[in-house]
Parts: structure tokens; C-alpha cells; sequence
């Protein structure tokens, strides 16, 4: 019995190990049952490349993917095509030699194109470009002035280099300096304003697209001598009066004043030296002079040219050129160019300001304007050059009268009035005529009336010829035509003293000086 019990322990441990033995198998097998392996299904991508910045088709881009399917390239049109892919998220990757490699992930879906375009960009050149070269005007050349136009030419550059040019421009004499170009793909720029016997530098800083930059050499020019502009005349650009110079033809302008104030009146010194003018820059009107280029402005007052209707424009050279007669209120003085030995003159009548003046050498007289309240009530008086012996010229007569000055031998004297007597409280005038008379009242010619000749009209109606001076020779007068309208655009215009040959000379100036 017992021999019986023992073989049939040793089946049953038998039989276990074979059962644990065989029971992973029985697992797996079981498993692969519940979870079949799924098929693999397929679709296809289409797709197009571009430049990024031109929008060009880019053949012979190569096509990689991600997982790994297969590689071509695009052909001539920029186009490739992969079939057989399978479905899911697929990743593209382009590449092309002098391009940023990009990545494009998309989607493919059973049976289905999927079409993509994708944007290649120039890959960013980190190496220096070239200095430009080959400067325009030639370094060191002398140039006419006062504008000068600026050339460069770049060196190694292709059309894919983006260059762009930064221009800076030093004033030799005192080392200022201004940007003339920045950022710019230009290679020329027009230095303008400049001065007339001076050296400048330039230099041209090239950048890529890649940020990095060179700088050219130093290049330097000289503008010529100035040129002898025997015009001067105060002219308002964007809101802003300054003082302008030029020949008869008007080529050689010249901006003289460039500060944020107004400087007007500008009066060239009889030995053609220094100019005078006015400015508020000190919050009223003051006399300065300064080179006929524009340097050296030097204030020579301390008490302003002001008075009714005044505003800095009531002042003369004398003869010589060595010193100056201004109205300051009701007061005449005399003052020597630097600015010392201020002396006064004349007072002018109770209730009245000195306004207009000229100063002759033939008999050493001034003419001067006094004016009231009003504009309108308006008298001219002569005075010796000491302020002795002040007499009436020209009473007041209806309708403004202004601007009297001395013919080139002190025998007539020249002055504005509008005949039609017209007044308002801003000052107006519907018809302002130039006349000249002898200093006894006799001889009165109304210029602006001009003659019965086939070469004059005299002036247009609805205008006003204002500030006339007499030129050098004493041929001609050169004055101002405005229209009767306010706030008008006046012209420089010379006549013959008869009225014949009305001609313009400059648009939008005002307050000319001729010597």
C-alpha cells in the first residue's frame, strides 16, 4: 500500500512541473489571440518649394522624411511627390545648398494627397562683405558746392548679398558731423548745404544680411571758392525764415541760416563783406552780422529793433559799412558794427515809433519812417546822418506808406503807398505802388504803373509791389510782388525805374537786398 501511495505522489509532482513548464507558452498563445496585427495602410504627399523672399520654384531641392519612406528632389518647377507613404505624421525636411535647411511636419491620411508648400530662405552670410570702393567725387578732388552728390560701388557683391549702406559726413573745419544715409541699399546720396571752401570726409559702412559690416576708406573733398551772390533775401520754408543768398540766375542758391528762430532782413555791407540781418532768438528781434558763407553770426545789440509795426525790420548800413542805424521804439541809434559805441540820434515825435530807414553818402542824410498806433498813420522824415535837422518828407496820406530809401546819389528818394487809401486793423493793402520823387516833393513817378510800351503792363491788379531798394548801378529797382490775399506767397521781381521789363527773379523770398 504504501509502494502504491509513493508512485502516486511522484506522478502528481510530476504532472505540476510540466504544467508550470508550459504555462508561459499557454499565455502567449492566449494572448496572440485577443490582439491581431493591424495592416498598414497608405496614402501620398505632393508638395511645392519656394523662395522664402522672392517666391521663385526651387528645382534640385532634396526631400528627406522622417521616418524613412524615401528621398528625391524637386524637379525644374520646384515639385516632388512621394506615393506609398504610410499613414500617420510624417516629417519633411528640405535642403538646398545657400539655403536655411526647414522642416515641415504633416498628416497622411488613407487613400488620400496631402499637398504642402514649403518656404526656403537664404542662409545668412557671416562673412564680412567687401569695403565699397571706387568713391565719386574722386578723394581729395575739389567740387563746386553747395550740393554735392556722393557715389560708391560695392566690390565681390552679388544681388542675393542684400547690401545695405550707412553714409556719415565730416565737416573738416570744426569735425561736425551728419548722417547723410542709414540702412540704405542705395549707393549714391546728395550731400546738400554745405560750405564753400571747406574740406569734409566721408565714409561708407556696407552691411550684409547677415549683419556683418565693413567700413570704406576715408574719402575727402573740397568745395570751391564762394561764389560772389549779389542777391540776399529772407525766405519761409515749412513754417521756419531763414536768410538765403544767390546769383541773378538763381544756380547758386545758398541757405545761410539753419536755426529754429527767425532771421529776416538780411542787408549786404556796402564793402561786401559781412551781412546783416535780424533775429528773435533772444525772444525779441536783434541785429546781427555775420560771413557772407553764413559763419561767424555774432550779435552786435542788446537793445532790440522793435517798435510798432517794427519786428526787426528798421535798420541800414551806413555808407562806409562801418556802422549801422536801427529804430528801437521811438528811438533812432547808431551803433558800430562790433557792436560798441552805441549812440542815439533821434526821438521821434510824441506818440510815434521810428520804423523803416536808409542812410546815403551824398550829403550824409537818413530818410526814416515814423508810424502811430495804427500802420496807416505813417510819415517819412530826413535827418543829417548826426539826427540834426529832422524834416518832413511825406506827410501822412491815406492808405499805408512804407519803405523809403535813397537813389544811389541821394537825389530821390523811393518809397511804397497803396493808392486805393485802404485800412483794416490787420494791416492790409489792396494796391501798394512804388514811388520815387525828388527830396523837394517834385518829380513824383508812380513805378508800378509802368509806361505804354509793348515790353510793360505794370503791376498786375490784385497785388501789391512792396520794399523796393535801388540796384548797385541805380538802373533798376528791385522789390517784392505779393497778391492783395493774406498770408500770400511773395516774389522778387526787378523793374526799370520807368516801369518797364517787370521781371521775377525769385518765388517765396521776401525783403531782398541787392549790392
Amino acid at each position: 500500500m504504501l509502494v502504491v501511495y509513493s508512485r502516486l505522489v511522484k506522478r502528481f509532482t510530476l504532472s505540476r512541473s510540466l504544467y508550470l513548464l508550459l504555462l508561459p507558452l499557454l499565455v502567449v498563445l492566449s494572448a496572440c489571440e485577443d490582439d491581431p496585427v493591424e495592416p498598414v495602410y497608405y496614402g501620398s504627399v505632393q508638395g511645392i518649394v519656394r523662395d522664402a523672399r522672392t517666391n521663385q520654384l526651387l528645382p534640385s531641392v532634396s526631400i528627406t522624411t522622417t521616418p524613412a519612406t524615401s528621398s528625391l528632389v524637386t524637379d525644374a518647377q520646384g515639385v516632388f511627390d512621394l506615393s506609398n507613404v504610410p499613414t500617420g505624421r510624417l516629417t519633411l525636411v528640405a535642403s538646398k545648398a545657400d539655403y536655411q535647411q526647414t522642416t515641415v511636419a504633416v498628416t497622411i491620411d488613407e487613400n488620400k494627397t496631402t499637398t504642402v508648400t514649403i518656404l526656403l530662405a537664404k542662409s545668412l552670410n557671416t562673412a564680412a562683405p567687401s569695403a565699397p570702393n571706387r568713391p565719386s567725387p574722386a578723394d581729395q578732388a575739389q567740387v563746386p558746392g553747395p550740393d554735392v552728390k556722393l557715389e560708391w560701388h560695392p566690390v565681390n557683391a552679388t544681388r542675393s548679398d542684400s547690401l545695405k549702406y550707412d553714409v556719415v559726413l565730416y565737416e573738416g573745419s570744426n569735425g561736425s558731423s551728419r548722417s547723410l544715409l542709414t540702412n540704405s541699399r542705395d549707393t549714391t546720396v546728395t550731400a546738400t548745404g554745405l560750405r564753400y571752401n571747406t574740406t569734409y570726409f566721408w565714409q561708407v559702412t556696407v552691411r550684409n544680411a547677415g549683419g556683418s559690416a565693413t567700413r570704406s576708406n576715408l574719402w575727402s573733398f573740397r568745395t570751391g571758392p564762394l561764389p560772389d551772390n549779389r542777391y540776399l533775401f529772407a525766405r519761409e520754408v515749412n513754417g521756419n525764415t531763414d536768410i538765403y543768398s544767390s546769383n541773378e540766375s538763381g544756380s547758386t542758391l545758398q541757405r545761410l541760416t539753419t536755426s529754429a528762430f527767425i532771421e529776416t532782413a538780411p542787408q549786404l555791407s556796402p564793402n561786401r563783406d559781412r551781412i546783416a540781418y535780424t533775429s528773435n532768438a533772444t525772444g525779441q528781434f536783434q541785429l546781427y552780422t555775420m560771413n557772407r558763407d553764413g559763419s561767424d553770426a555774432r550779435q552786435i545789440t542788446l537793445l532790440p529793433v522793435d517798435g510798432y509795426f517794427n519786428q526787426g525790420i528798421g535798420y541800414h548800413w551806413s555808407p562806409d559799412g562801418a556802422q549801422l542805424i536801427y529804430s528801437s521804439y521811438d528811438k533812432l541809434y547808431r551803433i558800430n558794427r562790433d557792436g560798441t559805441g552805441l549812440a542815439l540820434l533821434a526821438t521821434a515825435p510824441a506818440g510815434r515809433h521810428f520804423r523803416e530807414c536808409d542812410w546815403t553818402a551824398q550829403g550824409n542824410r537818413i530818410v526814416v519812417q515814423t508810424v502811430g498806433i495804427s500802420v496807416y498813420d505813417s510819415e517819412l522824415y530826413l535827418y543829417n546822418a548826426d539826427g540834426s535837422n529832422g524834416s518832413l518828407l511825406v506827410g501822412n496820406v491815406p492808405g499805408r506808406l512804407d519803405s523809403p530809401s535813397f537813389s544811389v546819389d541821394g537825389r530821390r528818394v523811393m518809397y511804397t503807398r497803396d493808392v486805393d487809401g485802404f485800412s483794416d486793423i490787420m494791416g492790409r493793402q489792396l494796391n501798394a505802388h512804388i514811388f520815387t520823387q525828388n527830396l523837394d516833393g517834385s518829380g513824383l513817378v508812380d513805378v508800378s504803373a509802368g509806361v505804354n510800351s509793348s515790353t510793360s503792363t505794370g503791376k498786375p491788379l490784385g497785388f501789391n509791389d512792396i520794399t523796393p531798394r535801388y540796384s548797385p548801378d541805380g538802373a533798376r529797382i528791385l522789390f517784392v510782388q505779393v497778391n492783395n490775399v493774406p498770408n500770400s506767397t511773395p516774389d522778387v521781381y526787378t523793374v526799370e525805374l520807368d516801369g518797364r521789363n517787370r521781371a521775377r527773379l525769385f518765388q517765396n523770398a521776401f525783403l531782398p537786398d541787392w549790392r
